[in-house]
């Protein structure tokens, strides 16, 4: 660990903001209540944050997977949910365990790479272009992973998933100025990370 990195772990900023918005309280009450739309549209609005969560933790390929997962597990247990203020936050840590018990039982295992059994020479240099893309992702994906939680969340979803820093706030439940300051670090941790690995 570089000395960036332990200064930027103990100055991470976690500061949590209360309070979902009314529309997603009213979702999430009307699930409770078993309406299967309203538990629908909090997949809709929620699935990118975490997504973002699970690709900071899990192969590409497994991710998906485990957003389903994610929701199902939710669905199960959101009677439980004591605070619907804290329905963001309470999925971000679902999607936080369960990426964990995953890597448990899967053990660390490397994505494999994309292979290609076809003859065509244009296809052969399409799949070239995009192995040497995916590589690129990933070796950024690795960089990004290597940083401190609270980096790696708010890069993914602000990186790959497109979430605003605002959006990426009213998700997590976690204060705006936190999530500025979160970016910001981290934005500047994943350039010295790729200018070390690039030279």
């Amino acid at each position: 660990m570089t000395v960036a990195q332990s200064l930027a772990i103990s100055g991470t900023l976690m500061t949590v903001r209360t309070g979902e918005d009314s529309d997603t309280c009213r979702l999430v009450e009307a699930a409770r209540s078993g309406d299967r739309d309203a538990f629908g549209s909090l997949y809709h609005d929620y699935a990118p944050m975490v997504h973002g969560i699970l690709l900071g933790r899990v192969p590409r390929a497994d991710a998906e997977d485990l957003v389903h997962d994610v929701f199902v597990t939710a669905l199960r247990k959101i009677n439980s949910l004591r605070d619907i203020d804290a329905f963001g936050g309470w999925l971000a840590e679902i999607a936080r365990n369960l990426a964990t018990d995953h890597l448990r039982r899967e053990g660390r295992r490397q994505e494999r790479p994309i292979d290609s059994d076809e003859d065509d020479r244009s296809a052969e240099l399409a799949v070239a272009q995009h192995q040497a893309d995916d590589v690129d992702a990933k070796n950024a994906l690795e960089a990004v992973r290597s940083l401190p939680e609270a980096y790696r969340e708010t890069l993914v979803m602000r990186l790959v998933e497109g979430m605003t820093g605002p959006e990426i706030a009213r998700k997590t439940g976690l204060a705006e100025g936190s999530v500025r300051v979160n970016l910001h670090r981290g934005m500047k941790l994943l350039r010295e990370q790729m200018e070390r690995g690039g030279s």
